[in-house]
């Protein structure tokens, strides 16, 4: 962990609850600690000073509050490492087990550290998928694609809007030995290089903007909770997994997409 902590708290009515986790986990795929205080919901996020100022900016109703001593122990034992499409992920104080592809990931600049149940999902897609290069659309830390390249998909590419993340899952994957350069990218307008797989742990309006653009022979979202389904039009739909309320879908290109157009684009 570096820098100074500090605690962004949002307080929402219950019956906003949903939506408001919804919009926290686009940008704390980590996860967030929640709080039912009487008929309202607080969801706080904990990030570093320097990156309050951009989240403030996505949240300016948000609160901000310092982190109380001692709370490094409690925040390593927030960072749990798991297990996932049998590839182990966690904290770089952790040891992974012998023999099991591992996955180290510090959560001290938290854009996803494999914890949170999207992440999970959509590394235990992938591991049912043929292997083959893999583009990671809002890649966040990095984790998923470089979790996919332990299960053997490669070459690697990867994209987000945040330039911070784009930094930070540099600094991952670099810190894992894995050969990945993520570029800043914007799914909804910016150009998406071709990949047989495709992952979005993003948003749902930003996963069917990136469904309606990509070149890709499968793909796998997530992002959205369990009562809500992508747009796929094209995307034929292979499967669903879910947990603790949230879900990842697996999609296959179907033939006439584009007019067939996909499929030529798509041979490679």
């Amino acid at each position: 962990m570096t820098g100074e902590l500090l605690r962004i708290a949002v307080r929402v009515p219950a019956h906003d609850a949903e939506r408001a986790r919804a919009r926290l986990l686009g940008i704390a795929p980590d996860g967030f600690e929640e709080i039912e205080a009487g008929g309202d919901v607080e969801l706080a996020i904990y990030a570093e000073r320097s990156r309050a100022a951009a989240l403030l900016a996505v949240l300016p109703e948000a609160t901000t509050s310092p982190v109380e001593a001692g709370w490094a122990d409690a925040w390593r034992a927030f960072h749990r490492p798991v297990v996932v499409g049998g590839v182990w992920i966690g904290p770089p104080w952790e040891e992974p087990p012998a023999g099991v592809p591992a996955v180290v990931i510090d959560p001290g600049r938290a854009f996803g550290t494999g914890a949170h149940p999207t992440t999970r999902l959509c590394v235990e897609l992938l591991a049912r998928i043929e292997r083959g290069s893999l583009l990671d659309v809002g890649c966040g830390s990095g984790v998923v694609a470089i979790a996919a390249q332990r299960l053997g998909f490669g070459p690697l590419r990867a994209t987000d809007v945040d330039p911070v993340a784009v930094e930070v899952a540099r600094a991952n994957a670099v810190a894992n030995g894995v050969a990945l350069a993520p570029q800043r990218a914007d799914a909804a307008t910016d150009a998406l290089p071709r990949t047989r797989v495709a992952v979005a742990n993003i948003a749902l309006a930003a996963v069917e903007a990136a469904l309606a653009r990509l070149a890709a022979r499968e793909v796998v979202t997530s992002g959205y909770l369990v009562h809500e389904r992508p747009a796929a039009p094209g995307w034929l739909h292979v499967r669903r997994l879910e947990l603790d309320g949230w879900v990842a879908d697996h999609f296959r290109c179907s033939a006439g997409r584009g007019r067939g157009e996909g499929r030529r684009r798509l041979r490679s």
